[in-house]
């Protein structure tokens, strides 16, 4: 990280913006040193040449199969701001679950479609996620660019002034829903959410020692039920379940868990010590 390119106004350029971060880290944040992989994939699809961009997709497939959602949960810069927010004292409330489908559509409209179909007059296409929702990026690159920088504060125009008001909103929402902007609008956490059921990072159910209490249901902040859907694409990997789990019947990690079924377990206990 670059963290004194915060006091002028700086944005690292060197070799390794050219590889991209797991997590949602805008390009434009003075201590990013790495680029966003949502904003790298629109640059290559909005060329003039539209071309495929296989080394991000391939990156984002490569940090999916190993991790699935595990990146949202332990490696996404937002990820903890918004974490940090959610333990402002207020009252929590539950997402609707209609809402869950708003990141796959803004992931197919907003960083699939418009880069490639909405052109300039040179046939370039515009990234349009980072460039009209992403709050991350106004949050981690816009505010300290136009604090730094006074010469860029006369460029602020209508568009600037929309994104402030998606991210006070998306602030405000984390307050009360966590991690709002995750289960939402995050291009992100859809494709990592749909690799959740191959991923090597994975949760498993011992099914044969889970009572079915509901512990791991209700410590759950994402709404997930790990018994119902360990797979679920809402789930970060976070590990809460299995922590308050009190038949240690959870396990969150890559190698698989061996199952020791409850009769074998209460044999165990009741074998005469030798």
């Amino acid at each position: 990280m670059h963290l004194l390119n915060f006091n002028g106004g700086k944005i690292y350029e060197g070799k390794w913006k050219q590889f991209c971060n797991p997590g949602l880290n805008c390009y434009s944040c003075p201590a990013a040193s790495f680029a966003c992989p949502i904003g790298a994939m629109q640059a290559v699809s909005g060329s003039i040449n539209f071309n495929f961009s296989f080394y991000v997709t391939g990156l984002l497939l490569a940090f999916g199969v190993a991790l699935g959602r595990a990146v949202c949960g332990w490696l996404c810069p937002f990820g903890l701001i918004q974490e940090l927010i959610h333990k402002l004292p207020s009252p929590k409330w539950k997402l609707k679950k209609g809402f869950l489908y708003a990141k796959y559509v803004i992931l197919v409209v907003f960083v699939i479609l418009l880069p490639v179909a909405a052109t300039n007059y040179m046939g370039m296409g515009k990234p349009a996620f980072c460039q009209y929702i992403c709050p991350a990026g106004t949050l981690q690159g816009g505010i300290p660019l136009l604090s730094a920088r006074p010469e860029l504060r006369q460029a602020i125009g209508s568009l600037f002034s929309l994104k402030m008001v998606i991210l006070i909103g998306t602030m405000i929402g984390c307050i009360f829903i966590y991690r709002f902007f995750c289960r939402t609008l995050c291009p992100l956490g859809a494709i990592y959410g749909l690799m959740n059921r191959f991923s090597l990072y994975h949760l498993d159910v011992d099914e044969n020692t889970c009572v079915r209490c509901g512990t791991c249901k209700k410590v759950c902040k994402m709404e997930v039920d790990p018994v119902k859907n360990p797979d679920s694409a809402e789930c970060i990997r976070c590990g809460a379940c299995a922590a308050a789990c009190p038949r240690d019947a959870i396990y969150v990690g890559f190698s698989k868990k061996t199952a020791c079924p409850l009769e074998q377990k209460e044999k165990i206990i009741r074998m005469p010590k030798r």
